[in-house]
């Protein structure tokens, strides 16, 4: 039986306000408009920026359906879509590719201004949104709401992978694998030789970790106040860890004693004011690059010594590691199904759907690196 043109009943996990828990709700996906795909997904995976939106350090409107990083497979298309059809494997894209503002145009750049990701306003380009629950309308989350058996996205904000593709493993590209790693061949462009140093060792900042390896970085130093992550980090090609709590002076005069003269590139993967200016001061004060990856907290201001930039320093931003989305995912995953990078080591738990309210605990106390739901 066909659900193309009807509106479709399941099961959501519907965040009603802020710091309060998932609610498993049964919800009502209306079906896609023009230029729209409504996805049934299979894995989604659990980002440290969903937990940001339940705190508060991210703003969004409630209620909200979260999630971004995610694979699915299509159920029906709108009118005037072309480019995917119902049974294709997909990957919902929170940086949309339009194709056509100065953004898509620019080679260097990624960063689609159709993303939601500034503006906040929780809906559907067209300004509504596709999900109710219980009579009330309920938000979209960048584009993308993936903690939902169907979601619907636009045209521009998904792409089709390889149908034989793992989706369990490869929603990871939809945001964590593809994030860290861009912003080390991509963004900071690290060369080989290179020193590096990683502020943060989640699933974004070991994928940083994976970036600089692959970039023939000689040496790369993981930082993180948490020292069980620094097994994994080694695992996949740190070669020195450091916590910052082992040490009584700053952590960045600690990275420059180290090195003798500050890292070439450092990334700060964590989204806190203190660790991006320590990224900063950490590396080399004339040719040193400093890359911020991690969402940078609502409404905080850094004050720093603008004697670190004018020697010469670099500092930049890193959305979805740099990539343009809808040219670059499929050509990730295909780089993955040919095993030119692995995703297994940073998954660290898989759990059924609605155990998604566990799964955000194993991120908050530190136990996981990635933690998949599969629906």
């Amino acid at each position: 039986m066909s659900t193309a043109g009807k509106v479709i009943k399941c099961k959501a996990a519907v965040m009603w306000e802020a710091n309060k828990p998932f609610s498993i709700e049964e919800i009502e996906v209306a079906p896609p408009k023009a230029h729209e795909v409504r996805i049934k997904i299979v894995a989604t995976g659990i980002c440290r920026s969903d937990d940001h939106v339940i705190t508060g350090g991210l703003v969004m409107p409630f209620p909200i359906i979260l999630g971004h990083e995610a694979a699915g497979i299509v159920e029906s298309v709108g009118q005037g879509v072309t480019s995917i059809k119902p049974g294709d494997k997909v990957i919902p894209l929170f940086v949309p590719q339009c194709g056509e503002c100065n953004s898509c145009l620019n080679t260097k750049s990624n960063l689609c201004s159709k993303n939601d990701i500034g503006s906040s306003a929780g809906v559907m380009p067209d300004g509504t949104t596709r999900f109710t629950c219980k009579g009330k309308a309920i938000h979209h989350f960048i584009g993308t709401s993936t903690f939902t058996e169907y979601t619907v996205v636009h045209e521009s904000a998904v792409a089709k992978i390889d149908s034989a593709a793992p989706l369990e493993k490869v929603c990871l590209i939809g945001c964590g694998f593809s994030t860290g790693y861009g912003a080390a061949v991509q963004t900071a462009k690290v060369e080989p030789g290179s020193t590096c140093a990683i502020f943060g060792l989640g699933g974004v900042g070991l994928s940083v970790v994976m970036g600089c390896k692959a970039a023939g970085a000689s040496r790369i130093i993981a930082v993180d106040i948490n020292s069980d992550k620094f097994a994994k980090a080694k695992e996949l090609g740190a070669t020195d860890c450091v916590n910052p709590k082992d040490f009584k002076k700053p952590v960045h005069e600690v990275l420059i004693e180290m090195t003798g003269h500050g890292v070439d590139y450092s990334f700060e993967v964590i989204g806190c004011t203190e660790t991006m200016t320590a990224a900063l001061a950490c590396c080399q004060y004339n040719y040193g690059v400093s890359v911020i990856v991690g969402v940078p907290p609502a409404a905080q201001k850094i004050t720093f010594d603008p004697m670190l930039l004018f020697t010469g320093r670099t500092w930049k931003g890193s959305v979805f590691g740099g990539w343009k989305s809808k040219d670059s995912v499929p050509k990730l995953v295909a780089d993955y199904m040919k095993k030119k990078f692995v995703l297994e080591p940073l998954i660290t738990h898989t759990l059924p759907f609605t155990k998604i309210n566990e799964g955000f605990d194993l991120l908050r106390t530190g136990k996981s690196i990635r933690s998949v739901l599969v629906l």
